[in-house]
């Protein structure tokens, strides 16, 4: 019988902006949020949790954030501070483990399953990963411990920020039966208003399904809801993550009101695409070109097609063809394409990846 996992997600609390507060002891206690200025379009990249009491979160449009928080600060993005802080924490996971998931700069997930440390305990293991970030990164982390992946990164969110929360295999089955659907991986909110409709609350409720009801209701992603709410997840912790696309995007601070002005775009859009690829083309092969272009009412879209190549005319296509959905001003227009792993072993990881979290449309 296969050994019982221990899993430890990692997630830093509001990670840009505690840099920041970190480096700038001044803004303590202030609402502040790391993104893109309002004048020109920005979006919030993150924000701490005094901003966060005015309603502000990641991806709102700076100007609507600086409208609920007039007072709040906002500063532009230093990536590479950020990067040497993930490397300094990064550095605290290996000492415990090699293996290790990262999904971000600033969140990971951890195998301590044949840690000996701490007599191999993953809650004092997390506990001490805590205290080291704190005392050498000078930031606060939360973790979540549990017997696999999907709970772990529940439990990392239980006592946010700077605090941790186990889930024992003893408990894993009353504790998910109480569990809100909402919080299961992939529903969204059309799924989540689907089942609340059925009378879907908690994990318990989805239990009751049988395959044909679950197959009825939610069809291929059935299986896997079905899974999740007996607290299931046999997913390893993968020590390579595997890219599937690469993309670039520009939020202008002017829409483009014409089709013929999205097309002028695109040999720019085309060369910053073009030395991100250059970048992996030895571990990846092309299979789709797509183009995403967002409306100046927010509303948007995503054309692709079949390509093995990043070839101009295809984009020019799908421009055209996006273009046409809404033949309305654009305020974002990114490219990109979809990849495939050269390495057979890798590809199929992927693949089992995929069909693991089979993510709806709204996701």
């Amino acid at each position: 019988m296969e050994a019982q996992r221990k899993i430890i997600h990692c997630d830093c609390d509001c990670f840009y902006a505690s840099i920041e507060m970190r480096d700038n002891p001044e803004l303590a206690g202030k609402p502040i949020a790391v993104g893109g200025l309002p004048q020109r379009r920005g979006v919030v990249a993150t924000c701490n949790y005094e901003a966060r009491k005015f309603g502000i979160h990641s991806a709102m449009a700076s100007a609507t954030a600086r409208k609920r928080c007039p007072e709040l600060i906002i500063i532009r993005p230093d990536m590479e501070k950020y990067r040497r802080a993930s490397q300094q924490i990064h550095a605290i996971f290996r000492s415990y483990t090699n293996l290790i998931e990262p999904l971000s700069l600033d969140e990971a997930y951890l195998d301590v399953s044949a840690c000996e440390q701490f007599q191999g305990s993953a809650t004092r293991i997390a506990g001490a990963i805590r205290e080291e970030v704190r005392e050498r990164v000078r930031i606060t982390i939360s973790a979540g411990i549990a017997p696999n992946k999907f709970l772990a990164k529940i439990a990392s969110d239980w006592n946010k920020p700077n605090g941790q929360f186990v889930i024992r295999p003893e408990e894993v089955d009353a504790f998910v039966a109480n569990l809100p659907v909402k919080k299961l991986h992939g529903v969204g909110k059309v799924t989540a208003s689907k089942m609340k409709r059925l009378g879907i609350i908690k994990c318990g409720d989805l239990r009751q399904l049988d395959q044909d009801q679950l197959q009825k209701y939610f069809g291929s992603f059935g299986e896997r809801l079905h899974q999740l709410s007996l607290g299931i997840d046999n997913r390893p912790v993968q020590t390579e993550r595997v890219r599937k696309s690469v993309s670039v995007e520009n939020t202008y601070a002017s829409d483009l009101p014409t089709l013929q002005n999205c097309l002028e775009e695109l040999p720019g859009l085309m060369q910053q695409l073009s030395l991100r690829i250059d970048k992996i083309s030895a571990n990846y092969s092309i299979h789709k070109q797509f183009i995403k272009i967002k409306f100046h009412d927010f509303v948007q879209t995503t054309v692709e097609m079949l390509s093995e190549n990043c070839d101009r005319q295809n984009f020019i296509k799908l421009c055209e063809d996006g273009f046409a959905r809404g033949s309305k001003p654009v305020r974002l227009l990114g490219i990109g394409v979809r990849l495939t792993p050269k390495q057979e072993l890798t590809a199929t990881a992927e693949a089992l990846d995929q069909l693991s979290f089979a993510l709806e449309e709204e996701s």
